[in-house]
């Protein structure tokens, strides 16, 4: 099983590919969103390039686990993603990925490379059996 796997957010969207055969993820470029809307050109692209199974989106809850509006606009991309491709989309607990992604990749402000490793830790989180949310 192919996945890739999602970091929603309003100026970019971090991106991994996940193989469920030997477990892991690995980044991928960042896509870039105008006004909050992600490029559905390069999505599709993406998707022609790796022939995913299941599309896995990362919730953004509060740390009580609580929604917040962020929760709201991942939610919305889960529903397009399956709307626009028709592919299985999952959505996993995303809470602190950020933070472990800024510890693995050792950056501290902005930077691309811990979109993308945000979105490592939310595959690796449903290829290691995170509980899946519906969008």
């Amino acid at each position: 099983m192919i996945l890739l796997a999602f970091d929603h957010g309003t100026r970019k969207i971090g991106v991994a590919s996940g193989n469920g055969l030997i477990g892991t993820a690995s980044p991928l470029t960042p896509l870039p969103c105008r006004d909050g809307q992600p490029d559905w050109e390069s999505i599709a692209a993406l998707l022609a390039d790796w022939r995913p199974d299941t599309l896995v989106v990362g919730l953004p809850l509060n740390m009580d686990g609580s929604e917040s509006p962020s929760s709201a606009r991942a939610r919305k991309f889960a529903r397009r993603l399956h709307g626009r491709f028709g592919l299985p989309v999952a959505m996993v607990d995303e809470r602190l990925s950020t933070r472990e992604a800024r510890e693995r990749t050792g950056q501290r402000g902005p930077d691309p490379k811990v979109d993308s490793m945000a979105a490592v830790v939310i595959a690796e989180g449903y290829l290691n059996g995170a509980e899946p949310i519906a969008p």
